[in-house]
């Protein structure tokens, strides 16, 4: 990373969290880590020595599935949709909190532990996802769902009875429209969308899902 000072922080504080962290100097170094080491999560900044950090995200995606969280600088011209469709986890500009970093380090590395967790069906009330093929049932009939759509509705049977910010579900969906999301998933799995018998709201902006 470009920035001495963000190093620094991470490299103090990151590991009080559990993470063990692992720094290159410059775009070669991260590709010789890549190769070296089993990493669980990269954060990738744009601006390096060397290769640029869209140059390695590129080369690490042939090879790699690893998450990858981009971290750019503010004014950094760069498509956010193309980069997060091409297969990066999510991306944060700075400055930034580190609390806001840290949230969306816990987001990417829980998708990992979910894809493993995952396999099979899961079943609450008449809703159902098989994992295997991808497909979502609501009272025995296939509904369609778009790829956030999807995210959402694991991520909340994935902590169902549990109050689910509006704050977590965006860093979920990289800040989605996520009212407008909410509203096409109860018109595709509730029984009366009207009257929701799964995706309740609770008092300020969070959710919970009952099975």
């Amino acid at each position: 990373m470009d920035e001495p000072q963000i190093l620094r922080v991470m490299k103090t504080s990151l590991p009080s969290y559990g993470c063990e962290v692992i720094v290159a100097a410059n775009g070669s170094e991260a590709l010789e880590l890549v190769k070296e080491q089993l990493l669980d999560l990269i954060i990738l900044d744009l601006i390096m020595p060397g290769l640029s950090g869209f140059e390695v995200y590129r080369i690490i995606r042939q090879t790699s599935e690893v998450p990858i969280i981009i971290l750019s600088a503010r004014g950094v011209e760069f498509d956010k949709t193309s980069v997060l469709e091409l297969g990066a986890n999510d991306y944060i500009t700075k400055p930034f909190s580190f609390n806001d970093l840290l949230v969306r380090i816990r987001v990417a590395l829980r998708r990992i532990s979910n894809v493993e967790i995952e396999k099979g069906v899961l079943n609450a009330g008449e809703i159902t996802i098989d994992f295997s093929s991808k497909k979502v049932f609501a009272g025995g009939i296939e509904v369609k769902l778009t790829p956030k759509e999807y995210d959402i509705v694991i991520y909340l049977m994935n902590n169902a009875g549990k109050l689910v910010t509006r704050q977590d579900l965006l860093y979920c969906l990289w800040g989605a429209q996520l009212r407008l999301l909410i509203n096409q998933l109860r018109n595709k799995i509730e029984p009366n969308p009207k009257k929701t018998r799964y995706i309740l709201n609770e008092p300020g902006v969070v959710y919970t899902f009952c099975g």
